[in-house]
């Protein structure tokens, strides 16, 4: 068996991106709970569970950074700017995000300001919502009998506008998963019909999954709206469209809440 060597301590003067995983506090990695508890300042999303908040020292200094719906703590560039102030004080940053950095949370961004302010930076990777979320659920991304491809996608662009590729994403044998779609799911379902696929496709939706709050949502593209909204799910949600969805019933373990919080 080989052996590991010893983990160097992080940085002074340095930016780690660390991805905190979906939600369940269990589901973050060795690494990412090693370097949240050796930083001096943490800077943090709003998906970020107090169980994970409990890793930082006592005496670490605690940003909120979060990011809501119309609802911004820290809008990007300012944040992009205290990232790079914070490291030249030769503070060790951890800036803490929800699931994994390189996945719809702009950290590509980020890296890139880092990167051109001369900054030192290691990125750690998460779990994503999709694999997590899909996981907790019961449905599989891919499926030899039903799903050969797996396309992420977010629900709104940066003018907020939903201009997706849709004859892309309206394909049979492959799964489409959406993050930040919540408020566009009417939208999203009548589109993917008008570009071909059939209106009892199977499509679900997952409240603040792998969490003790986690609510799925089975229907159709004909029906998945009217479901999600009788059901006043609460954001985070992530939507899966596609034939694995049909195995949630059977292959789904995790208890879920029997109503929303």
């Amino acid at each position: 068996m080989t052996k590991l060597s010893a983990p160097l301590p992080i940085r002074p003067g340095c930016v780690y991106l660390v991805g905190a995983g979906p939600g369940d506090p269990e589901l973050l990695t060795l690494k990412a709970a090693r370097i949240i508890g050796e930083c001096d300042v943490l800077v943090f999303d709003h998906l970020v569970s107090q169980a994970i908040l409990d890793l930082v020292r006592p005496d670490a200094e605690r940003i909120y950074a979060g990011k809501e719906r119309g609802n911004h703590a820290l809008p990007q560039e300012e944040l992009n700017v205290l990232l790079v102030r914070l490291a030249r004080t030769g503070k060790k940053v951890v800036r803490l995000k929800g699931g994994d950095p390189y996945t719809f949370g702009r950290g590509g961004e980020e890296v890139q300001t880092l990167r051109e302010s001369g900054i030192c930076f290691e990125v750690v990777p998460g779990i994503t919502a999709a694999a997590g979320v899909a996981a907790y659920a019961g449905i599989p991304l891919t499926h030899r009998d039903y799903a050969q491809a797996c396309v992420f996608v977010t629900g709104h662009l940066k003018d907020g506008s939903m201009n997706l590729d849709w004859p892309g994403l309206a394909r049979e044998r492959q799964t489409v998963i959406i993050y930040m779609g919540l408020h566009g799911l009417g939208h999203l379902c009548d589109k993917l019909m008008e570009h071909g696929l059939p209106a009892d496709w199977p499509a679900a939706i997952v409240q603040q999954g792998t969490t003790p709050n986690q609510r799925t949502v089975t229907g159709t593209l004909t029906t998945l709206p009217a479901l999600a909204e009788a059901a006043k799910l609460r954001a985070p949600t992530l939507i899966i469209v596609g034939k694995v969805v049909t195995l949630h019933k059977t292959l789904c373990w995790f208890p879920e809440a029997t109503q929303t919080p």
